[in-house]
């Protein structure tokens, strides 16, 4: 038969006091607890809201920019661009503006960029790519590689060659890096930098000998030749 324990054995199994300890807290701190639990409760119910709220501007981003890039499609940059006032309708830099966070907001920093180079105004295309997200892989390359050729178009060679060499070594492969090489060495020749220019030309030759970009790599190191 188990030996019933008195109330001062009771009181003084560790199991008991612990209780007792955490009761005691708890009477103690009451106020303080029912806080902190109420902020978990908030910060969770938080999350989930913010959740749902971004999914929400996804799906809205999207719906926008695939009417503005209908025409773009129609090569209107004009309404891609800006919108169609009278449709009511947005174009990529309100998209970019009011949806920043959005996968679709980012893209349309670069239709929006696209958009201005093709209405002749470079300035505001570089504005538009700078504030692009440039997406990992090969996917990034491209977008890399116009941000090079905006520079190359303001007569900024030294910014449009370190652009070209990050296209080079974003997605290192045989196609987009000998052809980002190549536009850098072009890039730092214009720039006066004749021995960076070589030596990116080499590169192309040496690493590279099936691309081709060496007859215009070669060209090049002819040129620097005969300063």
């Amino acid at each position: 038969m188990s030996k019933r324990l008195s109330k001062e054995e009771l009181e003084s199994d560790p199991l008991m006091e612990n209780y007792n300890r955490i009761a005691d807290y708890v009477s103690t701190h009451q106020t303080r607890i029912i806080s902190a639990a109420v902020a978990v409760i908030v910060i969770i119910g938080g999350i989930i809201g913010y959740s749902y709220y971004s999914g929400a501007q996804e799906q809205k981003a999207q719906e926008l920019l695939s009417i503005a890039e209908n025409y773009y499609a129609q090569a209107d940059y004009e309404n891609a661009l800006y919108g169609n006032e009278a449709s009511l309708t947005y174009g990529f830099d309100q998209i970019s503006e009011d949806f920043p966070r959005t996968n679709a907001g980012n893209i349309a920093r670069f239709y929006a960029a696209v958009s201005s180079f093709e209405l002749d105004d470079v300035d505001n295309a570089l504005l538009y790519m700078k504030k692009f997200n440039v997406p990992d892989g090969i996917l990034g390359v491209g977008a890399l590689t116009f941000k090079g050729k905006l520079y190359l178009s303001k007569g900024n060679y030294k910014e449009a060659a370190q652009t070209f060499m990050k296209a080079a070594k974003w997605d290192e492969n045989k196609v987009t890096t000998p052809d980002n090489l190549l536009e850098a060495a072009q890039a730092y020749y214009k720039d006066d930098n004749f021995d960076k220019a070589n030596q990116l030309a080499n590169q192309v030759i040496d690493e590279y000998p099936q691309s081709s970009q060496i007859g215009e790599s070669q060209r090049l190191k002819g040129m620097i030749a005969t300063k």
